[in-house]
């Protein structure tokens, strides 16, 4: 019976976004300015309420998660890109590689279940208003924040065991910019059917439904405010949950698209991917929060606090 060496994998190599070299300085300037955005803009948000008493509210609890996720989904992927525009290294180790699909997936799905939180947040406020603050208690916003983040671990850490539980000793060359789960377990040296079966499942259990609470609590909204005899109140219903409905747009899609097709082009892929984590967490602070005018006063407080005394 005859042996067949098998090299097994320690690392990987990302080939990065293709036919694209001769745009690195463009795409380095282009990837580095969303990042810089995304942290200065999440991040002063993320202070502006943390300093001002008057923001300490439900909505407000939520952002600022919101906030956190967006600069960690970021930094998950456009760092390690912009090394290898930088012509440092291509290279990523094991770890680093299992870290971007946990984390990946982690993150994304701390945001999905975050947004339908907050679409219940936003039914609450519409159709219990008197009872809002005694619903939306620091309790209750501390434990629906917390369980976010709890499921979504359990789900990433089954992803990220059955993607790297597989066996990879062939070749290491991942043809993507990031590790993500369908390019890598192309590579293992197993047959594929049943992680990306169950992924497709998984990863696409958890969207819809989020998406079908988030409709259900929209309905009631809509149902609610056509009951309204207020113009007032037409006007408070459309300007709250107008941003929110926005962001929830432009999460949802780019999985839609990824995921439900995972043999699409290529280049479509890339750019709705490029969309999700580098221009969606950078847009959201100024779709969310900067046309609120008591954020706008919590930030001209928290420049003015920072700015030298004369």
């Amino acid at each position: 019976m005859g042996l067949v060496n098998h090299t097994v994998v320690t690392h990987f190599i990302l080939l990065g976004i293709p036919n694209a070299d001769d745009l690195q300085t463009i795409l380095f300037i282009i990837f580095l300015a969303f990042y810089l955005c995304t942290l200065l803009g999440n991040l002063t948000i993320f202070s502006a309420i943390l300093a001002d008493p008057r923001l300490h509210t439900p909505m407000y609890f939520f952002l600022c998660n919101l906030s956190l996720l967006d600069v960690g989904i970021s930094s998950i992927i456009i760092p390690k890109y912009l090394t290898i525009l930088w012509g440092q290294s291509r290279v990523i180790s094991l770890g680093g590689c299992m870290s971007q699909v946990f984390f990946g997936h982690f993150l994304g799905s701390t945001e999905c279940l975050l947004y339908t939180v907050m679409a219940y947040d936003r039914y609450v406020a519409i159709c219990h208003p008197l009872r809002y603050l005694l619903i939306m208690n620091r309790r209750v916003c501390a434990l629906l924040a917390a369980g976010t983040w709890i499921t979504s671990s359990f789900h990433a850490t089954i992803l990220t065991s059955l993607t790297f539980t597989l066996p990879y000793c062939g070749s290491n060359v991942v043809d993507y910019f990031f590790c993500d789960i369908f390019p890598v377990v192309k590579l293992a040296c197993a047959d594929t059917y049943i992680i990306e079966t169950v992924t497709l499942t998984n990863i696409g259990l958890v969207p819809m439904t989020c998406f079908l609470l988030i409709l259900a609590s929209y309905i009631r909204i809509i149902y609610s405010v056509l009951n309204m005899n207020s113009a007032e109140g037409w006007r408070k219903a459309a300007s709250t949950c107008a941003s929110h409905l926005v962001v929830v747009t432009l999460f949802f899609s780019p999985c839609a698209l990824i995921y439900t097709q995972p043999q699409q082009s290529k280049v479509l892929t890339i750019a709705v991917q490029i969309f999700g984590n580098a221009v969606t967490p950078m847009l959201n602070p100024a779709i969310y929060t900067l046309r609120k005018k008591e954020v706008k006063v919590a930030l001209k407080k928290l420049r003015g606090g920072l700015m030298p005394a004369h």
